[in-house]
């Protein structure tokens, strides 16, 4: 019986990596340099980086305004072949949403492919406890593009470069 499994057909699995910090803002600085780290390691360009950067930081940041008391905030990066996935969540009190509007929220949007926010349980998110206990959640994706010569030109017909046939 042959390997199916993804290292043998040269697929990339989606991998998760669960972190859980304090919303303190020492600790939030640790999520973005998650963030950067794995967008590296996935050849996101230094933009697509620099990007990922700023919007974990604003969805965190988010979030600690909506946390209950110190309970931790909670991040899932789901990196696959196609991209980054990163569920954030912090436990609040009953009936509490995530804030989206203002300048915050606008340049998520602006940042990421994919935004979603919106109140959820612990039952419903990655790494919750099962529980009906309620939570605030912000999800965001960021596909990596991959580039080649002929792309280049095809996105820019007028450019000035030549190509020999």
């Amino acid at each position: 019986m042959g390997d199916t499994s993804a290292a043998a057909t040269g697929e990339r699995r989606t991998e998760r990596l669960e972190l859980r910090v304090p919303t303190s803002p020492t600790q939030l600085p640790a999520v973005r340099a998650m963030a950067a780290d794995l967008a590296l390691r996935m050849d996101f360009d230094l933009d697509a980086v620099e990007d990922l950067r700023l919007a974990v930081d604003e969805a965190c940041a988010t979030l600690s305004s909506v946390v209950l008391g110190d309970a931790p905030l909670t991040v899932v990066f789901e990196a696959s072949r196609d991209g980054l996935r990163i569920d954030a969540w912090v436990p609040t009190a009953a009936g509490v949403d995530v804030p989206r509007d203002g300048f915050g929220w606008a340049v998520l949007h602006t940042l990421v492919d994919t935004v979603e926010a919106g109140p959820s349980t612990q039952a419903t998110v990655l790494a919750g406890d099962g529980s009906a206990a309620p939570v605030a959640c912000i999800s965001l994706v960021k596909q990596l593009r991959r580039y080649s010569a002929l792309d280049a030109l095809t996105e820019r017909p007028d450019s000035d470069v030549s190509v020999a046939r």
